[in-house]
């Protein structure tokens, strides 16, 4: 191809789950593959996340006796997700049989994975074909070191650096309550100190997925280059023909023979998008990595693509402690409100929801909420018993307990109505909202948003609880009350693409040669967060899809 630097079978724009799948198909159909990544690290914001995979009836679920199908999977998301433009009925059926196929092609290629755990419920576990158990795979904790030094200094870091599943990350919030997780947390000290002895440096959850992947990305051959920003998708006639790029600050025009995939992240980290897009949203609140910028969304849209679902973004409820701005992880409050005895209060005093369940859908019950009666910020509300037995954001509020009151993030009073003058709602308000929760509480049941009833809810409580592990008395004084605001992992909308990712204008037509998967794509959920994993796992397999199209390989089994 003349009028190019150089040239390759497929180029892939970012270097995320779904960009280093596709290069996986490509190179093992023996096509050249350039990955490029715009930051100086690899991953994307999967890398900083749980990487949790979701995909209905997996071989690790069959081999571990679970019932489930692809049947159900189906059924699970035709009774949730809306028909959009990036959601048809077509393209979740190819999800939910495909994205088991992909998991196939992954342990094949070396990728090991794992059960994300034993339960980890969908998000609508209630619903028709939902799973009570879980459909959730993580990869297996991963030595950074056999990458080589140059490749894992280039690792995006995770959020945890312990040679530790996500799944046993999860049960050690418990370690106080029972003697099998005090075992659990011995047996993972005694790996940290092998792993030392040994020189491995040991990562977890999604900077273990993709350092895996990129580890099977380079033995495949393929080529990587970080510092790479695209910043052109070259067209020829009605084709997209390769890319003009930045590399190492040096201009370089990249020819693509069989096509581009873009997995280029989301645009949460730009706040003129988010107000163009999702007014009222807040890019200093993402929890993103630093390059999902929409880049690609608006030179996708300049030749033609169709964007979809612009409007949603994953939420992700978060509080602001002293110290969120600089934090890796914002302070996340799904575990703080969806643990018994706390609640979730609007600045009228009143609840408004089910503080379980989805993040996605409890920050966007917030914005809706917000239309009406001052939500944004709300308040998380427990007391004293709460505070001793459950962490707050993640961290115990006696280690930070004269911080956070000097800062005034924390409010607290000896009554409810004393709390209610602190957080300027009115003090009858709230203590009649506590008084009917406390009343659901001892009836079992919360008789207006219905918290507890579903297994999610559960799992997001107290395992040593019982009856409920959801519902929990607001009774023992001191009272408290932190802020809750709608942060996000990502947003949710993006190119227009069909069942085989290829990207579409506005009639439908494919632009030849141009695909898209991530949330650089218009979620194939349909504006629904079905179950942890439900943006990783279509990201994977519209990358796996995408490169099987590209080579030809559509219609093999």
């Amino acid at each position: 191809m003349s009028g190019y630097d150089e040239t390759f079978d497929w180029v892939v724009v970012g270097s995320g789950a779904g960009a280093m799948t596709s290069a996986l198909v490509m190179r093992q159909a023996g096509k050249s593959v350039l990955v490029l990544e715009k930051t100086p690290y690899v991953g994307g914001t999967t890398a900083k996340s749980g990487g949790v995979i979701w995909v209905p009836n997996n071989r690790l679920m069959q081999q571990a006796g679970d019932v489930d199908s692809t049947e159900a999977g189906i059924a699970y998301l035709e009774a949730l997700a809306e028909n959009l433009p990036g959601s048809t009925p077509e393209k979740r059926r190819t999800y939910v049989v495909e994205s088991q196929r992909m998991i196939d092609f992954l342990i094949a290629q070396g990728i090991e994975l794992a059960r994300g755990a034993d339960f980890w419920p969908d998000y609508y576990d209630e619903a028709p074909g939902g799973c009570k158990t879980t459909r959730t795979l993580t990869a297996r904790y991963f030595n950074k070191a056999e990458l080589g030094r140059e490749w894992a200094a280039r690792l995006r870091p995770g959020f945890v650096s312990q040679p530790a599943m996500l799944s046993e990350g999860l049960k050690l919030a418990w370690v106080g309550r029972s003697w099998t997780i005090k075992l659990l947390l011995l047996r993972i000290g005694l790996r940290v100190i092998a792993g030392k002895l040994t020189g491995k440096q040991w990562v977890s959850a999604g900077a273990a997925l993709q350092g895996r992947l990129l580890k099977a990305v380079l033995a495949a051959g393929a080529e990587v280059r970080v510092d790479s920003l695209v910043t052109r998708l070259v067209t020829e006639g009605d084709r997209v023909a390769g890319v003009e790029a930045e590399v190492d600050g040096r201009p370089r025009r990249i020819a693509a023979r069989h096509g581009v995939l873009v997995n280029a992240g989301g645009f949460a980290r730009n706040q003129a998008m988010r107000d163009r897009f999702m007014p009222g949203t807040q890019a200093a609140w993402s929890n993103t990595a630093e390059g999902d910028t929409g880049d690609l969304h608006a030179e996708m849209e300049r030749i033609g693509a169709a964007l979809g679902q612009m409007d949603q973004m994953v939420g992700y409820q978060m509080t602001r402690m002293p110290g969120w701005e600089q934090a890796f992880v914002k302070p996340p409050a799904q575990s703080l409100t969806g643990k018994p005895g706390a609640i979730l209060v609007d600045q009228s005093g009143q609840r408004y929801m089910n503080e379980g369940g989805s993040y996605e859908l409890y920050c966007q019950t917030m914005f809706e909420r917000d239309q009406t009666v001052p939500a944004i910020p709300s308040w998380a509300i427990f007391d004293a018993r709460f505070a001793r037995l459950y962490p707050i954001a993640g961290v115990r509020m006696a280690k930070h307990y004269q911080q956070w009151k000097d800062s005034g993030y924390l409010k607290e009073a000896d009554s409810l109505a004393g709390l209610a003058a602190q957080i300027g709602v009115p003090a009858a308000a709230l203590e009649a909202t506590v008084a009917r929760w406390n009343g659901f509480v001892d009836a079992g049941h919360d008789a207006d948003f219905g918290r507890g009833g579903r297994a999610y809810d559960q799992w997001l409580g107290d395992p040593f609880l019982k009856p409920n592990p959801a519902l929990g008395r607001i009774d023992e004084g001191p009272f408290y009350a932190v802020d809750v605001v709608p942060g996000d992992v990502s947003t949710y909308g993006g190119a227009v693409t069909d069942e085989r990712a290829r990207v579409l204008r506005a009639d439908g037509s494919p632009i030849g040669g141009l695909y898209a998967c991530g949330v650089s794509s218009a979620s194939v959920m349909g504006g629904v967060y079905v179950g942890a994993g439900a943006s990783i796992g279509p990201s994977l397999t519209f990358g796996y899809l995408a490169a099987r199209d590209a080579a030809g390989l559509h219609n093999a089994p």
